[in-house]
C-alpha cells in the first residue's frame, strides 16, 4: 500500500485544455496599433486632397486659358493672349484725348468677344470662369486724374459697343446678358505704359477665374435694354469745357 506510486501529472494535456486569454496590456497595444494605422490612412487621404485639390483646379484654369489662346491665335491675327490678359495691339487703339473706337476696332471686338463667351460657357471653362475686366489705358501726357477718367471712358466705350443692339454686328441676346452680368470696367491712367503714346492709348481684357472652392455670384436676371445711348456721349455732349490736358 505504501509502496504504490502516484501517476505523473499530465501537464501537456492539462495545458492544452486551458482556454487562451490575451493579457490586458497586449490588448491595449493591439488597439493602439490599430488606431495609429487608421489615423495614418485618414491623414494621408486628407493631405492628398489638400494637395491635389488646388492643383486640379489650377489645371482646369490652364486648360480653359489654353483653349482661349488657341482660338485667338487661329482666328484673330494681331490679338495676343499673355497670361490672363487679351491684348488687341493696333486693332483697338484710341486717338489722342478720345474715347471713341474706329470701325475696325468695333468689328474686332464684336467678333472676338462672342468667341470668348462661347468658350466661357463650355464644359471645360464654365466651372472655373469668373468674369472679364475691361481695362482702359492712357498715355503719360496730361494729369493723372484726367487720364484716369479717360481710361475709364475707354473701357466703358467697349461695353457700349458690345451692348448696343443697333450696332452693325450686334451680339445676340445671350451674349449681351453675359457681358452685362460678368463684365466690369477699370481704368489705369498712364500706368503700364507702352513704348509710344499711341500704343499706350488702348484697352485690354483681363480674364478672371474662381479661386479654389470659391462659389459664383448669383446672376442678375433683368430685361435687356431695348435701345442704348452711351452715357459718356451724353456727358461729353453736355459739357462745355474739357480738361486742359490733352492726350
Amino acid at each position: 500500500m505504501f509502496g504504490m506510486k502516484a501517476p505523473p501529472p499530465r501537464l501537456a494535456q492539462d495545458e492544452a485544455e486551458k482556454p487562451f486569454w490575451i493579457s490586458f496590456s497586449d490588448l491595449m497595444t493591439a488597439l493602439m496599433v490599430l488606431f495609429l494605422v487608421a489615423m495614418s490612412v485618414a491623414l494621408m487621404a486628407v493631405t492628398q486632397k489638400v494637395i491635389s485639390g488646388p492643383e486640379e483646379h489650377r489645371k482646369k484654369i490652364d486648360a480653359c486659358m489654353g483653349e482661349i489662346a488657341s482660338m485667338t491665335k487661329a482666328k484673330f491675327p494681331g490679338v495676343d493672349v499673355r497670361g490672363y490678359s487679351v491684348r488687341f495691339g493696333t486693332l483697338a487703339l484710341f486717338k489722342r484725348d478720345e474715347h471713341k473706337l474706329d470701325e475696325l476696332a468695333k468689328e474686332t471686338l464684336s467678333s472676338y468677344v462672342p468667341k470668348v463667351l462661347a468658350l466661357a460657357r463650355s464644359p471645360r471653362c464654365e466651372p472655373v470662369f469668373k468674369r472679364v475686366i475691361v481695362e482702359g489705358f492712357a498715355s503719360q501726357s496730361g494729369t493723372y486724374i484726367h487720364n484716369l477718367n479717360l481710361s475709364l471712358q475707354r473701357a466703358e466705350r467697349v461695353l457700349c459697343v458690345l451692348l448696343d443692339p443697333s450696332a452693325k454686328n450686334p451680339l445676340v441676346d445671350e451674349d449681351r446678358r453675359f457681358v452685362r452680368n460678368l463684365f466690369l470696367v477699370g481704368g489705369s491712367s498712364f500706368n503700364d505704359l507702352k513704348p509710344s503714346d499711341a500704343e499706350s492709348q488702348r484697352i485690354e481684357l483681363k480674364l478672371e477665374f474662381l479661386g479654389y472652392e470659391e462659389k459664383k455670384d448669383p446672376i442678375r436676371d433683368a430685361p435687356l435694354d431695348p435701345t442704348l445711348s452711351c452715357p459718356i456721349d451724353q456727358a461729353n455732349g453736355s459739357a462745355s469745357v474739357r480738361a486742359s490736358a490733352v492726350r
